[in-house]
């Protein structure tokens, strides 16, 4: 068996949490399925598809440059 490659997603940090249903395609619920095992094989802890979510979720707007625009107009509007 070959080392897994280290996965975009690092290991899961502990934080306070919001229970939120949604519904997605047969095929990407087998996709996160698929990312969730490689994560426990590359970081040596199990987790689930649905512990997963948020912490994409969050990764992908932090790096899209629009949302990240959007939001500091929010805060100096705030201020």
């Amino acid at each position: 068996m070959s080392t897994p490659k280290k996965l975009r997603l690092g290991p899961l940090p502990k934080h306070e949490s919001v229970k939120l249903t949604f519904v997605c395609p047969a095929s990407l619920k087998a996709d996160l399925d698929r990312y969730a095992a490689q994560h426990a094989q590359a970081y040596g802890e199990v987790v689930d598809a649905v512990a997963l979510i948020p912490h994409m979720l969050e990764a992908f707007m932090s790096a899209d440059r629009g949302f990240r625009k959007s939001r500091k107009g929010e805060v100096s509007r705030l201020a």
